[in-house]
């Protein structure tokens, strides 16, 4: 195990993250879109209210008032159904309970001691972001970043009660996890740790320099859609982690080439209102290449939601804006970087832009696939083979965290 997992802590990743401040369930879409903006991994974390003021709220208490996480595919594939279309303005008012699918496990309330190792362990089982308390006053702590850091915790832990050390360090003590209401808390993402870890590639080695393949790291279970069927089907099929559906064309010999995805990650800072028509309307492939439609049987906004809401006289805002039937072109959700002045023909890359999926090969490094993540704010990469893209599987954070923490592979002469 390298040593940056067991002289490290969670406090050590905390250093310049802002303040939580808590996006409850009441908020609108509208603010949805505004916070995802700028959240890491296109998602935001939804709570419940706290309970009145004055009341000493436990750590249960927290855990128990968090939702689940809201992600920017969530938000498109409300804002595709028939009514949200019809009418956008009741649909952007809509609030997000409506829209967020509960899972109270995606996120876990850690003490700022807890170990980096213990941390990468909890994430490994599904959890998605790490609530840290930021006003807990700490004991043994020594200087930040130092790998003498909470040493004198670490050589009071028991290595007989290794199983337990996760349960217990996970959970605060008594004395923090009843703070008061005006405790203060921020939230370490999954993308944290990889930033993180990726500045301490040197004492990972040789893990780093080693395939994905090697490693395991590669996820043979992932969702696809085929080009040709229409792309609302796939938020019927979005798996949790990543969440992400690939859009593959049949091969000649009968395998599935990747030619684009709809994912939270590509929808992070779209166009909304137009990735929602686009998704009622186009197929798979049409979504993802893009496609001229100057038959549109539904009205699109003259702008989208990255427009419209810095402005005041528009229907988003609740004003007299309106709509009107116009010439749709799915480069308007914001995928494609270079329009340029073709319509669709016999040259279907050059709408590619920023709608081209992340891939690698087996034979990629972790470390390169790491920073390919990063460098894009993505989620995960796909992997491919051969000439034609052919698609194997996938690596998320999760396959990273498990690969980052397993003993390397043997040496071969």
């Amino acid at each position: 195990m390298a040593s940056v997992f067991l002289y490290h802590v969670v406090g050590d990743l905390t250093v310049g993250k802002p303040e939580l401040v808590e996006f409850l369930e009441t908020e609108t879409v509208e603010a949805a879109i505004r916070a995802i903006g700028e959240s890491t991994e296109g998602g935001i974390p939804v709570w419940k209210r706290k309970p009145q003021k004055g009341m000493i709220e436990t750590g249960e208490m927290r855990q128990q008032r968090f939702v689940g996480i809201l992600n920017s595919l969530d938000i498109v594939s409300f804002l595709a159904k028939d009514w949200c279309l019809e009418n956008q303005e009741k649909a952007m008012k809509t609030p997000v309970s409506e829209v967020v699918m509960p899972n109270n496990s995606l996120l876990k309330e850690v003490h700022p001691a807890t170990r980096l190792m213990d941390a990468l362990e909890i994430m490994k089982q599904g959890v998605k972001q790490l609530l840290v308390p930021t006003s807990v006053g700490w004991k043994c702590v020594s200087k930040k970043f130092s790998v003498l850091y909470n040493g004198r915790w670490l050589k009071n832990v028991d290595s007989s009660n290794s199983n337990n050390s996760l349960t217990n360090i996970s959970r605060p003590s008594t004395s923090s996890s009843t703070c008061s209401s005006r405790a203060t808390f921020c939230c370490l993402s999954r993308e944290d740790v990889a930033r993180f870890l990726i500045g301490c590639l040197g004492a990972l080695a040789p893990i780093p320099l080693s395939s994905i393949s090697s490693l395991e790291a590669i996820n043979p279970y992932f969702s696809f859609i085929e080009a040709s069927i229409p792309a609302i089907e796939a938020t019927r099929k979005v798996p949790q982690d990543p969440a992400a559906v690939a859009v593959v064309e049949l091969t000649s010999d009968g395998q599935h080439k990747i030619i684009g995805e709809i994912s939270a990650c590509k929808l992070w800072k779209c166009d909304y209102l137009a990735a929602a028509y686009a998704l009622a309307n186009l197929s798979a492939g049409q979504f993802v290449m893009g496609v001229e439609d100057t038959l549109s049987p539904r009205a699109v906004p003259d702008n989208g939601v990255n427009s419209t809401l810095k402005g005041d006289n528009n229907p988003i805002n609740g004003s007299a804006g309106s709509t009107r039937p116009r010439k749709f072109s799915s480069r308007s959700i914001g995928f494609f970087s270079n329009a340029g002045g073709h319509t669709l023909g016999p040259v279907r890359s050059i709408y590619r832009g920023r709608s081209a999926p992340l891939t690698c090969k087996t034979t990629s490094s972790l470390a390169a696939v790491m920073a390919q993540m990063l460098s894009h704010r993505a989620t995960h990469v796909w992997v491919t083979e051969g000439e034609d893209d052919v698609l194997i599987g996938v690596v998320g954070y999760r396959e990273i965290l498990h690969a980052v923490t397993r003993p390397p592979p043997p040496v071969t002469s």
